[in-house]
Parts: structure tokens; sequence; C-alpha cells
């Protein structure tokens, strides 16, 4: 999920490298910094302690993946340049997110409904059996490719 997060702010950044200088502190910078947030806030909630933390982060990630929609939209009505692909990595990305704050936010229920106090059980990812969580999730930047 971070790493497909991570792929689409590359994506945007390129892309809105051929924008009229005059976007440099209107639509380049918005779209840029709602592209930062969503991985940003990805890697934060990923060292959060408890469930309704988690969810928070990962719910504002979701609200910046909006925000980049909205400016991709803007990005192609003015004519600068097709935002097909980006919208395609954003969906991704989104659907990503969508299914692991589902699993999280059902874990929650499953976990009140037991009697677990706080949210501060382990995460079970879903459709992933118990196995150590370790082993199911990278930390966000591990693996990551360098672009030359």
């Amino acid at each position: 999920m971070w790493q497909k997060a991570h792929g689409l702010v590359l994506s945007v950044y390129r892309h809105s490298e051929s924008y009229p200088k005059s976007e440099l502190y209107g639509l380049t910078s918005q779209m840029r910094k709602a592209g930062v947030s969503v991985p940003a806030n990805i890697a934060e909630g990923f060292k959060k302690k408890t469930r309704p933390d988690k969810a928070r982060y990962l719910n504002i990630a979701q609200g910046s993946l909006e925000e980049c929609r909205y400016y991709l939209i803007l990005a192609q009505d003015l004519g600068y340049g097709d935002t097909s692909n980006l919208m395609l990595q954003l969906e991704e990305t989104s659907k990503l997110l969508e299914a692991y704050l589902s699993g999280l936010q059902n874990s929650e229920s499953r976990s009140q409904e037991s009697g677990e106090k706080n949210g501060e059980e382990r995460i079970q990812e879903p459709g992933v059996r118990s196995q150590n969580r370790k082993q199911r999730i990278q930390e966000p930047g591990a693996g990551r490719k360098t672009i030359g």
C-alpha cells in the first residue's frame, strides 16, 4: 500500500514538472502536497499503537487521495496533459487503502465483541490468517527502488 502511494507521488511530481510556471505556487504545489500527504500519513499510521489512531491516519490519507483526484481532474481540464495513468495509480492506491482500513475496522469491532481493551491487540490484515505481522508487512520505505 505504501509502495503504491509512493509511486503515485513520484508520478505526480514527474507529471507536474511540465505545468506552466504560473502554476508553481498554485496547482503544482497543491497537487504535490496532497500527493505527499498520502504515503506520509500511511507511514505515520503504521507506527501508531491503537486501531483508532491507525484508522485516523489512514482516513487522512484517503482524504488526501480525494484531493489529488480533484487536482488531476482540474489539470486534465486545463489541458496540462493526460492524467489517465495517474488516475489509474490513484484508484489502485485508493482500493488498497480502503481494503486495509475496512479490515482494520472489522478487526476493531471483532475485538470489542471479544472484550479486548483500547484496540491495542495485533491487527490482522484482510484475508490473512495468523502469521507474524512483521512477515506480512514491510515498513514504509523498505525495499523501495531508487529512480535514476
